[in-house]
């Protein structure tokens, strides 16, 4: 039985929240008032305007309870039904158009309860507005319902006073058993949803997780619901505890739910028709059209959730997107791609600059007797077209996996991969270093478009796109170890065993030639790395520049924390300081990251140092001018490789017979596809590389 009970009428917009949750000497306005912020004086209604109000069939409880500002116009005011104490600002008889909406100034045919409303607002049609403060010149027009409950959070996982612990919301990232769940709260970054998903095995860590997102909000029942400056809402349907940015954009939404949509004038928010969005946070840029369904969830700035996108129980990094497809218990690093109705990905933990194609199901059979699966994959992990991975399964980075079925788990501990199911022959085969081999283009594409579509203006996590960095390095490191031990035939074709969870052959193809990729790219590396720091330090001779660096000869260990690469050492002595009690804070904690990422290019060069010297097995005293000049060289070649990789890979889609047979001259095939000569990617590198012969042959002019 639905239980409804029954009030006076004249307690309609009072009693928000009740009397026992109210601190002593405060009243049920006192966090209103102290969030208002817009500045106006209020005065009462002068007999005129409650005589104009009446007259344009407005009615209130009370007309003592309405406040208004110097210039309000109770004529712009019409149909309305007043309760509680309402706050108005000025009105004055212009009209805001937004695109095609052109709306007059005033509150129109609407039911407006114990709310604050900025100047020039324009409200039409809202049948339920209740506990709102109203920035300036907002714009709302057919809303079913606009209201905020008295224990509202807004989207963040906290309780207020009274509440049981069993009301709180978690997001499960990673695991659909929970036990990898995280408090979420706005502002969550990546790093942050990491650090809290991983150390599970560290109970204090976890408690000094929740006592900052704890200590970050209060716990008094009774804030209102905001929406910021120049917002316009339309053709809504539910809106309800619901905090809301300026210059936000919403329209047709079917439901908004304990949600916080970050907005301001520089990263507008939008969302669109059909979406239902609920227990989650919205961060700054972000765009969610066409039926999207979303519940607890975080979106971190400029993402996008289109097309019927479903994302449940996950974390959404910074410039990614998800399109017509499902994401569930997920957490996903920034500059994720995922386009295709047909694509679906659960329980994993996917490392940035990650890209699904349609059909993959990624995390499709669990191989336990619970739903306690896991996938981990590295960043620039590429599953193709109707791949089927099964939990648990775990991937180096850049790992690519041509389309098929995989029958059991997958442990790929080599960097740079192509993964195929070889069904005819029962086997599983590998091919280490393949980006470099034929698909040098896109590796190196992906790398520039995500630097270029980073559109992040609070840059508190360094994010990582260049293929080549500490993490991608180590990893080169240790494949080499286990590459350089194994057996191969004539052909340069190895088996090897821990690969699958079958008994079924895994080969490594081209391993010799993996080997010398990965060597020369372990040095590229390092080289580039000291020929910038020499360049950009203006060093006047080699014995300066040789001083500047580390006299520490261990390779460094790194871990990926939400898209940006900190010291495994550093990461060990956060979590210290955390237990410890000096970061105090999730301000703090971000604080940590922003100063990691001040030091990341220093460390990043003594850490290509080393690699360089452990590569080349030689000492700091045997790095001398003369190495240096012959690696200076060395790097100038392996780019020169790299260029013509990246021409080559993308050359044979014009080559292609079956590419060229739909085009019946070459003329038409380039207004399709444009001339590869103009492809500006390619002009791009090309003109870089002639910078860099450039700038490698003024320094080793200076070594001495």
């Amino acid at each position: 039985m639905n239980i409804i009970t029954k009030h006076p009428v004249n307690n309609l917009g009072y009693n928000f929240v009740d009397k026992k949750y109210i601190p002593k000497g405060k009243d049920e306005y006192h966090l209103r008032n102290k969030h208002n912020k817009n500045g106006i004086e209020y005065r009462k209604l002068t007999a005129q305007d409650i005589e104009a109000l009446i007259k344009n069939r407005n009615t209130s409880d009370d007309w003592n309870k309405i406040f208004v500002a110097k210039q309000f116009k109770p004529e712009l005011v019409r149909n309305c039904k007043f309760h509680g104490l309402v706050r108005i600002g000025k009105l004055e008889p212009f009209y805001l158009e937004f695109h095609n909406l052109r709306m007059p100034v005033g509150l129109y045919n609407s039911t407006i309860i114990s709310s604050d409303i900025g100047n020039n607002v324009c409200i039409d049609n809202v049948n339920y507005l209740s506990h709102y403060i109203i920035g300036n010149e907002v714009m709302i027009a057919n809303v079913n319902e606009l209201a905020t409950t008295d224990i509202a959070k807004f989207g963040n996982g906290i309780l207020k006073d009274g509440e049981e612990e069993r009301t709180r919301v978690w997001i499960e990232l990673c695991n659909e058993s929970g036990g990898r769940n995280v408090i979420p709260f706005n502002g969550m970054l990546a790093g942050d949803a990491w650090l809290w998903s991983k150390y599970r095995d560290d109970e204090a860590l976890l408690e000094k997780f929740k006592e900052f997102t704890e200590n970050r909000y209060d716990k008094q029942r009774g804030y209102y619901g905001k929406i910021g400056d120049r917002t316009v809402i339309k053709n809504c349907k539910i809106i309800k505890d619901v905090w809301v940015g300026t210059d936000a954009y919403f329209k047709g939404a079917n439901k908004l739910k304990n949600i916080t949509v970050n907005s301001d004038e520089k990263r507008t928010s939008q969302i669109g028709e059909g979406c239902e969005l609920v227990n989650g946070v919205v961060g700054y840029g972000c765009r969610i059209f066409y039926g999207v369904k979303a519940v607890r969830f975080v979106m971190a700035a400029h993402s996008q959730l289109k097309y019927g996108a479903r994302l449940i129980n996950s974390y959404l990094g910074n410039n990614s997107t998800i399109s017509c497809c499902e994401v569930l218990n997920s957490l996903i690093f920034p500059a994720h791609e995922q386009h295709h109705n047909n694509s679906f990905l659960c329980a994993a933990m996917v490392m940035g600059q990650s890209n699904m194609a349609a059909g993959a199901t990624i995390g499709s059979n669990h191989n336990s007797r619970a739903a306690d699966g896991e996938i981990v994959a590295g960043r620039g992990f590429w599953p193709g077209l109707c791949v089927s991975l099964k939990h648990n399964s775990k991937f180096a980075s850049f790992t690519i996996i041509a389309k098929g079925d995989f029958p059991a788990e997958l442990k790929i501990p080599v960097p740079f991969s192509l993964v195929s199911n070889d069904v005819a022959n029962d086997k599983l085969v590998v091919i280490p270093g393949y980006w470099f081999m034929y698909n040098m283009y896109a590796l190196a594409r992906n790398e520039w478009k995500y630097i270029n579509r980073d559109k992040r203006t609070e840059k508190i996590q360094h994010i990582e796109y260049n293929f080549l960095a500490p993490d991608t390095v180590n990893e080169l490191f240790d494949a080499l170890k286990m590459l350089e031990k194994v057996k191969c035939d004539a052909a340069g074709t190895a088996v090897v065993t821990g690969w699958e969870n079958t008994k079924r052959k895994t080969e490594l193809h081209k391993v010799p030639g993996s080997i010398q990729i990965f060597r020369d790219l372990i040095k590229y590396y390092g080289t580039m790395e000291l020929f910038k720091h020499y360049q950009q330090n203006k060093f006047s001779d080699f014995t300066n520049f040789k001083k500047s660096l580390s006299a520490k000869l261990e390779r460094s260990s790194w871990l990926n924390v939400g898209g940006q690469l900190i010291k495994q050492s550093e990461v060990e002595k956060l979590k210290r300081s955390i237990k410890s009690g000096k970061i105090k804070n999730w301000v703090e904690l971000h604080e940590f990251y922003k100063q990691q990422g001040a030091i990341y290019i220093t460390e990043k060069i003594h850490h290509g140092y080393t690699s360089l010297l452990e590569i080349l097995n030689i000492t700091p005293k045997q790095f001398t001018p003369d190495v240096f000049k012959q690696l200076l060289d060395q790097a100038i070649d392996t780019r020169e490789w790299m260029v013509k990789g990246i021409y080559n890979s993308r050359a044979k889609d014009y080559d292609n017979p079956f590419r060229k047979m739909i085009y019946d001259t070459n003329e038409e095939m380039n207004n399709v596809i444009g001339r590869l000569e103009d492809n500006s990617f390619i002009q791009h590198q090309l003109a870089d590389f002639d910078t860099l012969k450039k700038q490698v042959k003024a320094v080793i002019k200076k070594i001495k």
